[in-house]
């Protein structure tokens, strides 16, 4: 496997040229005096640096040795404790946490390649940190001010970790059947008890506290999803003077035993009538912890891309200097006894695809992360809304599409390496394995899919949609007749799209199984739609610099590589949805 390298220069462009948000942050006054470009490049280099030389280094060896599980806790591998002191120490759990509780403060959009880089670096590191700042945000937003006081500082500076306690053994998606009880004491606190599973980072080495983020229910709460509560539930009491007190009601029974990510703890939690604190109001658990779980599906669609870029720079390294064969118009390395991989045209579509699914994907995802800021941050009311909405959304798109992806990526980087990426020294085989988690959890892929079908389109009417199309035709229509190449088959997808939705919206009236049968082939051809979005407004900025070599040429090609060769796909995905769901019922259940 090669060192990981920081797409710093990429990142930049995003930044700088594409998105200029320096300019975004300057308007937005909770920004203005402490983010601007100089902010942004030495907090990413620092970042990368650290990532790059002391994380990534862990990734095999963490993957070999895996977190063991002995009496009630986790071990994990060997130099993730100090490797977790040096990040932690250097305030990145912190990155986007709020000033007031000893967080960086900085916006989502850096955040967002932080995640990225830590992610490509070391996928398992990074769900402990990733969980952290996933569960802060979720106390900063709903919790008492007394709890913020006592629980934020220390869990930015990550000398406490969080987690999130949804899962149980007989409910995943539906969570209006759990079984976890909470029982309010005459102190105002609360006794939860019941088990969870699936809970990462439940118990580690670590960090010295770890604070679980509980749904539960009263006794007297109503039946389903309504009447769910979120507890706050430390591993170790907290005193009145912030010091730490007696172990919790909290234990760990296991940890799983699983396909990837085998040094972050995968644990099932038991909670036997354990210490909580409420997060919110009362039977209103899933709104605090959908704050959550928004940003963590982001993040997870991250984990996604990330994991691709790292098999892309595998891959592309390995496919200059693996020789085989002649290229098929003549010998390219003459002094050599066969040419490099890359010269010949299958491999060069396996990398080209990686290139653009990850720089659209980075592209993305950035987008995504400055609506986030811009519902957070702006002083506008109407841009406020309108980013929340956007948010909404692009949201399952981005955990899905992204994740989708992401196993493509690493798969056709296994294939540049023909047998040798089957074999686990080259590193390849394991980011297969790490990725897949990615379309599993924080919702699968295709409950993405129907939430954005359902409740993103179908529940709104499209209304939402159409200011995204909206926005896209606005821009391509912008576009100068030297911007052909790229204008007309944008206008050309999102026609279609218009068109697939407004579909989909009608067929949806009449059969209730429409939706689900067109959900996952619809949020792709909306993925791949989205790219061809992002990419125009990428190339519109390199024909700026002209078709000369370096940076912006290989930005440029890659742009009509993506339009000449993947946005096509979006025609036979458009057929499959309008197929609709007949042939999916044909046979019973028994005949399957």
């Amino acid at each position: 496997m090669s060192d990981y390298l920081p797409p710093l220069r990429d990142m930049e462009f995003l930044f700088n040229e594409v998105f200029d948000l320096p300019s975004q942050w300057a308007r937005m006054p909770a920004l203005a005096e402490h983010v601007d470009a100089d902010t942004a490049r030495a907090v990413l280099e620092q970042a990368g640096k650290v990532i790059a030389q002391t994380i990534a280094p862990l990734n095999r060896s963490g993957d070999e040795q895996g977190c063991r599980w002995e009496a009630g806790k986790v071990i994990t591998p060997d130099g993730f404790i100090q490797a977790y002191r040096t990040y932690a120490d250097d305030g990145w759990v912190g990155v986007s946490g709020d000033c007031d509780f000893g967080g960086m403060g900085m916006p989502k959009v850096i955040g967002a390649q932080v995640e990225e880089m830590l992610n490509a670096g070391n996928l398992s590191f990074a769900l402990y940190s990733m969980l952290t700042a996933g569960a802060a945000l979720s106390v900063l937003n709903h919790a008492s001010d007394a709890l913020k006081a006592t629980y934020l500082p220390a869990m930015y500076e990550g000398r406490w970790t969080g987690s999130m306690c949804l899962t149980e053994p007989h409910a995943g998606t539906d969570l209006g059947l759990i079984r976890t009880r909470a029982e309010a004491q005459a102190d105002g606190s609360y006794r939860v008890t019941g088990t969870k599973i699936f809970i990462t980072g439940g118990e580690q080495d670590l960090s010295e506290n770890i604070i679980h983020l509980v749904l539960a229910k009263l006794p007297d709460a109503p039946s389903g999803a309504k009447g769910i509560s979120l507890f706050l539930v430390p591993k170790v009491l907290v005193n009145a003077d912030g010091s730490l007190g007696n172990d919790n009601a909290v234990s760990c029974g296991s940890i799983e035993h699983k396909m990837g990510i085998k040094a972050s703890a995968t644990c099932v939690m038991n909670f036997d009538g354990a210490t909580g604190y409420l997060v919110g109001e009362l039977n209103k658990g899933l709104n605090a912890m959908f704050t959550m779980m928004n940003y963590e599906r982001l993040g997870v669609g991250i984990q996604g891309l990330a994991l691709g870029e790292r098999s892309y720079q595998n891959a592309i390294e390995y496919a200059r200097e693996r020789l085989q064969s002649r290229a098929p118009s003549g010998p390219v390395a003459t002094a050599q006894a066969a040419d490099p991989i890359i010269a010949h045209p299958d491999v060069r579509r396996m990398v080209l695809t990686m290139k653009a699914l990850n720089e659209g994907g980075r592209a993305f995802s950035t987008y995504v992360a400055l609506q986030l800021d811009l519902a957070k941050y702006s002083a506008d009311s109407t841009e406020r809304n309108h980013a929340e909405a956007q948010v909404a959304l692009l949201t399952p798109v981005a955990k899905a599409f992204m994740t989708d992806m992401g196993l493509e990526t690493t798969v056709h980087g296994q294939q540049v390496f023909g047998g040798h990426g089957y074999i686990r020294e080259w590193g390849q085989e394991q980011l297969i394995r790490d990725c897949r988690i990615t379309q599993i959890y924080e919702g699968t892929n295709g409950i993405q899919a129907l939430d954005l079908v359902g409740r993103k389109l179908v529940a709104d009417g499209g209304r939402t949609y159409t200011l995204l199309s909206a926005q896209i035709k606005s821009f391509a229509h912008g576009l100068d007749d030297s911007r052909a190449e790229f204008k007309a088959p944008l206008l050309a997808a999102v026609n279609n799209l218009d068109e697939l939705t407004a579909w989909v919206l009608d067929r949806s009236q009449g059969n209730a199984r429409e939706i689900g049968a067109a959900s996952v082939e619809y949020l792709h051809v909306f993925g791949y739609t989205l790219y061809a979005y992002l990419w125009a407004q990428m190339a519109d900025v390199a024909l700026e610099h002209g078709e000369q070599k370096g940076f912006y040429a290989s930005k440029l090609g890659t742009a009509r590589f993506y339009f000449a060769r993947m946005l096509p796909r979006i025609q036979s995905l458009t057929a499959t949805v309008k197929a609709g769901s007949e042939s999916l019922f044909l046979l019973d259940a028994e005949a399957l």
